[in-house]
C-alpha cells in the first residue's frame, strides 16, 4: 500500500498471510465500529461485531461478516461486560479485538485479559495503559523525564494536605479526575473560598463515572488552545508522529471541532511539540496508535494527558498524512515494524472535522432523540463521512449523541473551509435535532476563519449556539407547507365549492 505525502510516499504492504489473526472482533458500535470493519475487510481479514439489540440495524452489524449479540442491563453496560465480549471472540473464531474508543478501550484489565485467552488486543500494552491511562501517574512519569507539565497538585503525593497544596498552586485552578477524561468531574475554580466545594462536587463526580474518586489540580490556562499530537510505535521500538491536531473548539471540555494542521502554530513550534510527543512516546516505549495532548498559550505548552487509544478525531490525520491509522494498528498489532520512519511522513494539505451530534446546541446542547427519517449526507472532492447511523433507525439516549463525522480535505486551509461550509450546508438530516446548522455557523465565524479559537471560544460566542429567527416571509412559508401536511387542510384546498359541483360538466 502507498500513501502519498508531499513528494514522499510512505510504504506498506503487508500480507496477512502469517499474521497471529484472520479475524478480528470490534468491541465498538456506531460511526467507529463502521470505521474499523473498512480496514478489516480491505485487508482481507474477517470482521465480527458485537451489538445490544438497540444497534440490530445499525450500518455496522449490516457491513459486518459476522455479528454476536450481546446482553446487560443497559446497552451501555452490555458494551462494558469484558467476559461477554470475550465469549462472543472465542464464539465468532476472532483471532484479535480491536476496542475502537470509550468502553473498553484504556480499561488494562480488558487487555490484559485478551492477552490472557491468547488473543490479539488491538492497542497498546496492559502496562502502557496503566502507566499513561492514570492522568496522575502519567503526569509524575512526564515530570520526572523532563518533559513541560503545568503546576500542580497531586492527591496521591499526600491526601491529608492536598488542599492546602491545591490552594498554593493558586487560581484559577482546573480540578480533574485521576482516572478519566471527557470532561467529566472537571472543575474550574477562579474563587480559591469555593475549592473544598468544588473538590467535594469533582470526588462524586469521579465516582459516578470512573469508580475512581482520586483528584489532581492544575494552574488552569484561561482561554488556551487544544493541541494534540498523533504517535505511533510498533513492538521494535520504532516511534513516529503524524503532526498535531487543533481541537481547541470545544463544549463542556469535549471536542466539536478538530483540524490539522493547527492554525496557531509556527513551523518551529510545530517541530518543538511534536518532537516532545514522539519522545514520551519512546520513553513508554509505546507501541500501537496514542495521542499526547498538550494545552498551549502564549508560545508555551505543557503536557495534558496521553490517549492510549485511537482518537475519534483520528481521520484528520489520516486525511493530511495519507495514512490509514486502523490499517496500521492492525500490523502493528500482528508484529509487523512501522517500516517507515519519521522523514518519511509528510503532510499534504488541511482537514477539519466537524463532529455531527444529536443534540440542540441552543438549548446548552441538550441530546435528543428520535427516528431518522431523511438522511442525505454530502458528497464530492475531498468530503467524507464516517457514520454510524443509517435512515430509518432510531436515536436513543442510551449511548453518546455523536452520530458522525463529516471531515474535509483541501490544498489548503481556506479550501477546506469553502468545502466544510458546503458540505455542512448540503446535509439533510431528519427526524431528530441535530447540530449540523450549528456546525456551518460556527465554521463561519469570523474568529474561525481566521483561526482564533481557544477552548472557551463558544462561551465567549454564545450567539453561535443561537438558533436564528427566520425572517415573516420564510415563516409563512414554513406554515404553509406544514399546513398541507396536514389531512384536513389539503382536503379543503382539492375541493370543488358548491356552485361549481352543481354545474356537472358543462363548459363555456
Amino acid at each position: 500500500m502507498s500513501h502519498q505525502g508531499e513528494g514522499v510516499s510512505v510504504t506498506t504492504s503487508p500480507s496477512v498471510v502469517g499474521w497471529p489473526f484472520q479475524s478480528v472482533l470490534v468491541a465498538n458500535r456506531g460511526e467507529i465500529a463502521v470505521r474499523i470493519l473498512r480496514s478489516v475487510q480491505a485487508l482481507g481479514l474477517k470482521g465480527v461485531v458485537v451489538f445490544h439489540s438497540a444497534d440490530r440495524d445499525s450500518p455496522a452489524v449490516r457491513l459486518a461478516d459476522q455479528a454476536v449479540e450481546i446482553t446487560g442491563k443497559t446497552p451501555v453496560a452490555a458494551y462494558l461486560d469484558g467476559e461477554q465480549i470475550l465469549a462472543a471472540a472465542r464464539t465468532s473464531g476472532a483471532g484479535a479485538i480491536h476496542p475502537g474508543y470509550g468502553f473498553l478501550s484504556e480499561n488494562s484489565a480488558f487487555a490484559q485479559a485478551v492477552q490472557d485467552a491468547g488473543l490479539v488486543f488491538v492497542g497498546p500494552t496492559p502496562d502502557q495503559i496503566d502507566l499513561m491511562g492514570d492522568k496522575v501517574r502519567a503526569r509524575a512519569f512526564v515530570a520526572g523525564a523532563g518533559f513541560p507539565v503545568a503546576p500542580s497538585a497531586i492527591e496521591d503525593d499526600d491526601p491529608e494536605t492536598f488542599v492546602e497544596r491545591a490552594r498554593a498552586v493558586g487560581a484559577p485552578l482546573l480540578i480533574k479526575p485521576a482516572a478519566g477524561g471527557g470532561g467529566k468531574g472537571m472543575r474550574i475554580v477562579r474563587d480559591l473560598d469555593t475549592l473544598e466545594a468544588e473538590i467535594a462536587q469533582a470526588r462524586r463526580e469521579a465516582k459516578r463515572y470512573f469508580g475512581d474518586d482520586r483528584l489532581y489540580v492544575e494552574r488552569y490556562v484561561e482561554n488556551p488552545r487544544h493541541i494534540e499530537v498523533q504517535v505511533l510505535g510498533d513492538s521494535r521500538g520504532n516511534v513516529v508522529h503524524l503532526f498535531e491536531r487543533e481541537c481547541s473548539v470545544q463544549r463542556r471540555f469535549q471536542k466539536i471541532v478538530e483540524e490539522s494542521p493547527s492554525p496557531a502554530l509556527d513551523p518551529a513550534t510545530r517541530t518543538r511539540i511534536c518532537d516532545v510527543a514522539a519522545g514520551i512516546a519512546r520513553r513508554v516505549e509505546y507501541r500501537n496508535a496514542g495521542t499526547v495532548e498538550f494545552i498551549y498559550g502564549a508560545g508555551e505548552f505543557y503536557f495534558l494527558e496521553m490517549n492510549t487509544r485511537l482518537q475519534v478525531e483520528h481521520p484528520v490525520t489520516e486525511e493530511i498524512t495519507g495514512i490509514d491509522l486502523v490499517r496500521e494498528q492492525l500490523r502493528v498489532a500482528a508484529g509487523e515494524p512501522l517500516g517507515y520512519d519519521q522523514s518519511d511522513v509528510k503532510v499534504s494539505g488541511h482537514a477539519i472535522e466537524c463532529r455531527i451530534y444529536a443534540e440542540d446546541a441552543g438549548r446548552g446542547f441538550t441530546p435528543t432523540t428520535g427516528r431518522i427519517l431523511l438522511l442525505h449526507a454530502p458528497a464530492g472532492d475531498g468530503v467524507r463521512l464516517d457514520s454510524g447511523v443509517a435512515e430509518g433507525q432510531e436515536v436513543t439516549a442510551a449511548f453518546d449523541p455523536m452520530l458522525a463525522k463529516l471531515v474535509v480535505h483541501g490544498a489548503d486551509r481556506t479550501e477546506a473551509l469553502r468545502r466544510a461550509v458546503e458540505a455542512l450546508q448540503a446535509f439533510v438530516l431528519l427526524g431528530c435535532k441535530t447540530n449540523i446548522a450549528f456546525l456551518a455557523r460556527l465554521v463561519q465565524h469570523p474568529a474561525f476563519q481566521s483561526g482564533d479559537v481557544h477552548t472557551g471560544f463558544l462561551d465567549a460566542n454564545p450567539r453561535i449556539a443561537k438558533e436564528p429567527s427566520p425572517s415573516d416571509e420564510t415563516l409563512e412559508q414554513i406554515l404553509a407547507a406544514a399546513s398541507l401536511v396536514m389531512p384536513a387542510m389539503r382536503d379543503a384546498a382539492d375541493a370543488i365549492p358548491n356552485l361549481h359541483a352543481a354545474m356537472g360538466a358543462w363548459q363555456n
